[in-house]
């Protein structure tokens, strides 16, 4: 966990952050490091929405108990019109929601769209399912829910 959140439990973390958020002027409740999400999801605290594409889901890899709900779907990653319906069929609108993408730039987008909404805590999940891109051009090594070891499968 980074600074913040290490020291805290993980209800008190989200408070923190989302008061960081306020501070910083940012439109969704915050970010959160993937450790404290993998720790707040394992203890039924906050709901895991994964939003990138089903291909990317289906040969990158996921998280065991994800929700898929895609932010933006095809080849050119099309806004996908149904996203906010499809999130509060997914979730309830007063619970604490998770978005992960790839590298943490999408649900970031998300989150700001489902915050407009009238979802009230939606956090996204800090360097995404892969991370940033290394020295060689390739991500998962780096950065990410993979590279710190939290659970994932690929199917």
């Amino acid at each position: 966990m980074n600074a913040v959140s290490a020291a805290l439990t993980p209800p008190d973390a989200l408070e923190k952050i989302r008061a960081a958020a306020v501070a910083a002027g940012l439109t969704h409740a915050g970010d959160v490091p993937p450790d404290l999400a993998h720790a707040l999801v394992e203890a039924g605290q906050a709901v895991l929405i994964d939003v990138r594409a089903p291909e990317e889901i289906r040969f990158v890899g996921h998280v065991p108990g994800a929700i898929n709900v895609p932010w933006a779907t095809g080849l050119d990653l099309a806004r996908n019109p149904r996203f906010l319906r499809a999130l509060e069929a997914a979730a309830p609108k007063e619970a604490v929601i998770l978005l992960l993408c790839r590298s943490g730039q999408r649900s970031v987008s998300a989150a700001v769209a489902a915050t407009a909404a009238g979802f009230a805590r939606v956090f996204n999940v800090l360097e995404g399912f892969e991370g940033a891109l290394d020295e060689a051009g390739q991500r998962g090594r780096l950065s990410g829910w993979k590279a710190r070891n939290l659970p994932w499968r690929q199917d």
